[in-house]
């Protein structure tokens, strides 16, 4: 069973994987990009979130995947949606997507015991200024992490790259969820933070797997998280924008296992 796959970890207790286990993640990558890719022409004013969801969770068994949030902490969905002031967890419902939402999409499959983990933004209709200004920046955040990512350099330095950048563009990046380990299993060490000092954490080794998820705020960075104990907000209803890749550490840099085989990772390119 690829769950027993006994793995030797860093002193921070972080899996170190084999070259050969590669081809795990970018085949589960693939899957969960190919299904966003998928659900870019079904985004539209009038679809309820809740239809997106059962249109994902048909995706995900078309392709001989596993959705790996159905059941999850007793999560009961194929997908997150998070609309606009939505930070992060945002639960499918019947409520129906108006003209100018944005809204992240974060699906996570499981193929041949391997998780395939990534989120990105879409647009419902006419895309305002403000909205489209925060989805950039956060698109490119994501990356300017990503560029850190190489053996000898540290998660302090992901972190430090990703916060640096954003709040030069007068916006704020959340504190309270965070990128995450993953492979075997759906959540493992490191924490990945998205804020910190270069130099701090964990020192990147080949063969780390994890995921890099910043979540950007036009206002203040706090969340809440509401009633039903899943979907997280910004404390002061500003728009909130996330994208996340998983990653693989290679022996000079790193390894993107979720690109968008249709080059549709970023909703208005």
């Amino acid at each position: 069973m690829f769950g027993s796959k006994k793995f030797p970890t860093t002193k921070d207790g972080i899996r170190i994987h084999s070259a050969s286990d590669f081809a795990g993640m970018h085949a589960a990558g693939k899957v969960a990009a190919e299904i966003l890719d998928e659900m870019c022409e079904h985004v539209q004013p009038g679809v309820s979130t809740a239809e997106l969801d059962r249109l994902i969770e048909d995706k995900v068994t078309a392709k001989g995947a596993t959705s790996a949030t159905i059941g999850y902490r007793g999560y009961q969905h194929a997908s997150c949606i998070s609309i606009n002031h939505v930070v992060c967890h945002g639960i499918p419902s019947e409520k129906r997507l108006k003209d100018g939402d944005i809204l992240n999409i974060d699906v996570t499959v499981v193929v041949d015991g391997w998780f395939g983990d990534t989120s990105r933004m879409f647009v419902a209709g006419k895309l305002n200024r403000k909205a489209e200004r925060l989805i950039q920046v956060t698109h490119d955040a994501l990356f300017k992490g990503i560029e850190m990512v190489k053996p000898g350099n540290t998660f302090g330095d992901i972190g430090h790259a990703i916060q640096t950048y954003v709040e030069a563009q007068r916006m704020s990046v959340v504190r309270d969820f965070c990128g995450h380990g993953l492979g075997t299993v759906f959540h493992a060490p490191p924490n990945v933070l998205h804020y910190g000092r270069a130099g701090d954490g964990a020192v990147l080794e080949e063969g780390m797997f994890f995921t890099i998820e910043p979540m950007v705020n036009l206002g203040r960075p706090e969340t809440k998280v509401l009633s039903d104990d899943w979907t997280a907000v910004t404390r002061d209803r500003s728009l909130s924008a996330q994208f996340e890749h998983s990653i693989g550490v290679t022996s000079n840099g790193f390894e993107i296992f979720t690109l968008s085989p249709e080059n549709r990772f970023h909703p208005t390119y």
